[in-house]
């Protein structure tokens, strides 16, 4: 690869030691664009050793969490730096989160600061804080001139348990002190992601330095990032591992500025790229399809974007996309979890769904029979196991849950949940999921955390979640709520009725789109729902779509 990502030997792999060493080799050069907002290599390194000063001066020590439920910003990459720089733990957490789904991962995290947009705010209104003895402070993001309006409108869940203040009141008069500001390791826990649980919550990832400094060097060594040369545009979430390390610090571990956008839009997206100027761009799940499905556009070649980190791609779209916008595909296969452990060569014809070859200097990977961890042959489907190769370049287990680290780790290698084959090249191949969690929208969604919230209803006596697979979900599923009714299946029920009641408690992505009423739910011996036969079901005669009323979910 001809990538520009500068040397840092792998004993200093930080990503403070990555924003040091840009700073002082790129000072004033541009690095990112947020919607107008502009932050300089120089700007980062500075303004979070302040934030850092702050934050320690908040009670911030080493090993504790910060949680940021914030959109993107240049205060979440300066927040996020700065708590590394006090060798704590960011834990960046979905902006959709609501109800149980948030209360979960803030009573998991336990932080001792809760970074907040202002807009996000009423997203803690159903969320129980009692006994969250940790944390101490609330820092607004946002608030500007309207600091007062924006305190009266924090819910009693923060107020009552945190000293509320703006980020800007945190920093104010705040100069940076050197003794507070911290060198982290290589080994340093320094981010929790929470991922898709299956059978019981979301799962807080344990990332340590190395691990995210991979995850961008990995990337931009993939798409070949060059110095001067390329320019970045992100729709994704930084919350999310993908928008964060594979696009933001990969341009930030390449000398690449990043223009930023708070959320993808399929019918912006070609004004944003051309208008940017940007040469290199990730699209995840359905949003290349979504693009691809727009009516044809005179100005589809008008940009400068050359390739495209893009996953999963279909055979119905991908050579075709490749054609309609003289943009390379290049696909990958990983998971918070375990890094990216493979790529595609960009100069390969575009194959759907394969994920190119393993990284072999950092990953050990298998396909294995998934009852008994045995390797499979060149060309035989199993799950996909992975194992590294270097310390610290890998999850370290999930937070306080060692009994789901114990089971993901089995037989001393990391069961992805992931069915996948090898080909006679040594390309690994993705085909598609083992595990019950749902795929939509790029979310994985814990079923076990929807139907929380289904069961809670009053009328509901038990359910099921699942995904389905319709046409034109791009590969991906829609999400179907199966319910069993307090007066059986007869019960006058109202639907519509029933997805205010969800769109209120959990997270836009999670509200079913189709729901079917039965007398009960088929289940094993053990009493375990047989959630397979109700895939194979699909859609029926008795499924509700709420696209058959044009139901509309609020942002």
């Amino acid at each position: 690869m001809t990538s520009t990502v500068i040397d840092i030997p792998r004993s200093q792999w930080t990503l403070v030691e990555v924003v040091r060493r840009q700073a002082e080799r790129l000072g004033d050069a541009e690095l990112m664009d947020v919607e107008g907002d502009r932050l300089t290599f120089a700007e980062l390194d500075r303004r979070s050793s302040q934030a850092a000063t702050a934050l320690a001066r908040l009670g911030v020590n080493p090993g504790d969490r910060v949680l940021a439920l914030a959109t993107n910003s240049v205060e979440f990459l300066v927040a996020m730096i700065a708590t590394h720089k006090r060798r704590a733990v960011f834990t960046p957490i979905n902006t959709e989160l609501k109800g149980s789904f948030l209360e979960h991962q803030v009573r998991n995290s336990d932080p001792v600061v809760v970074l907040c947009d202002v807009e996000l705010l009423p997203a803690f209104q159903h969320v129980d804080t009692s006994g969250l003895d940790a944390v101490t402070h609330t820092v607004l993001i946002g608030s500007g001139d309207d600091a007062n309006e924006a305190y009266a409108s924090v819910p009693p869940s923060l107020d009552s348990i945190s000293t509320v203040t703006s980020w800007e009141a945190m920093l104010d008069g705040v100069d940076i002190d050197p003794a507070l500001v911290l060198s982290p390791e290589p080994s340093d826990v320094c981010t929790i992601m929470y991922t898709s649980g299956t059978t019981g919550p979301s799962k807080g990832v344990l990332l340590p330095q190395a691990h995210c400094v991979l995850f961008a060097k990995g990337s931009a060594d993939a798409l070949d990032l060059r110095e001067g040369e390329d320019r970045w545009f992100t729709c994704m979430p930084f919350f999310h591992a993908n928008g964060l390390f594979m696009q933001v610090y990969a341009g930030l571990i390449a000398g690449v500025p990043i223009t930023a956008v708070k959320r993808f839009s399929v019918n912006a997206w070609l004004d944003q790229v051309i208008d940017c100027g940007a040469t290199v761009t990730n699209a995840l799940g359905v949003m290349p399809e979504f693009i691809f499905r727009r009516p044809p556009d005179p100005r589809d070649q008008d940009h400068k974007v050359t390739r495209m980190m893009a996953v999963p791609v279909a055979a119905e779209w991908g050579e075709a996309f490749e054609k309609r916008f003289g943009i390379r595909l290049v696909q990958g296969f990983g998971m918070t979890e375990i890094n990216m452990v493979s790529y595609s060569d960009p100069a390969d014809p575009v194959i759907p769904g394969c994920a190119g070859r393993v990284l072999d200097e950092f990953f050990e990977v298998i396909v294995a029979d998934p009852e008994t961890d045995e390797p499979l042959p060149t060309g035989q489907a199993g799950e996909i196991l992975v194992r590294p190769r270097q310390p610290f370049c890998f999850n370290v287990g999930y937070f306080r849950m060692p009994d789901k680290t114990v089971e993901a780790y089995r037989n001393l290698w990391f069961h992805t949940g992931d069915a996948g084959r090898f080909d006679a090249e040594g390309r690994l191949h993705f085909i598609d999921r083992l595990k019950d969690r749902i795929r939509r929208r790029g979310e994985n969604i814990s079923s076990y955390e929807i139907e929380q919230v289904l069961n809670e209803h009053p009328a509901v006596v038990e359910s099921a979640a699942l995904g389905i697979r319709v046409e034109g979900a791009g590969g991906e599923e829609e999400i179907k709520a199966i319910l069993v009714l307090e007066g059986g299946p007869d019960t006058e029920f109202d639907p519509v009725a029933f997805l205010d009641y969800c769109a209120e408690h959990m997270p836009r992505y999670a509200v079913p789109r189709f729901i079917e009423v039965v007398a009960e739910l088929d289940k094993t011996p053990s009493g375990k729902i047989r959630k397979q036969a109700l895939r194979d079901l699909g859609v029926t005669d008795s499924t509700w779509d709420r696209e058959s009323v044009g139901y509309q979910l609020r942002r």
